[in-house]
């Protein structure tokens, strides 16, 4: 079993920054490939960003490119994202995620493992 805890979600303003942290933990944890993905209210769940096991490669959503930057330490069991210039739009429960193969997924279904979610708010 792994278990993942996100943290570092909070209130900011538009234009504002924040970096959220997701620890895995657990017997089974490898590295493995990772995503955040995000939901707001009355929406369906949304592919953030992800990363291999490695961090040799990432992708992220058409909404967050170029302002949102996934990465990783493997030492820490620790993966991170990082939120520039932060939106109205942005503002959603985000929630860390882990797959059990080396890549990453871009639907929440092929991903086994979650966190309980961060909320991050951002004032317009």
């Amino acid at each position: 079993q792994v278990q993942l805890v996100e943290s570092g979600g909070g209130l900011v303003q538009a234009g504002g920054s924040l970096r959220l942290s997701c620890v895995a933990s657990g017997r089974t944890f490898i590295p493995n490939g990772m995503g955040w993905f995000r939901q707001a209210p009355g929406k369906e769940r949304e592919f953030v960003a992800a990363i291999t096991w490695d961090g040799s490669n990432t992708d992220y959503g058409d909404p967050v490119k170029g302002r949102f930057t996934i990465s990783r330490d493997n030492a820490k069991n620790t993966v991170y994202l990082q939120m520039n210039n932060l939106k109205f739009e942005d503002t959603a429960v985000y929630y860390c995620a882990a797959s059990t193969s080396l890549t990453y997924y871009y639907t929440s279904n092929q991903y086994a493992y979650w966190g309980q979610g961060t909320q991050v708010t951002v004032s317009s």
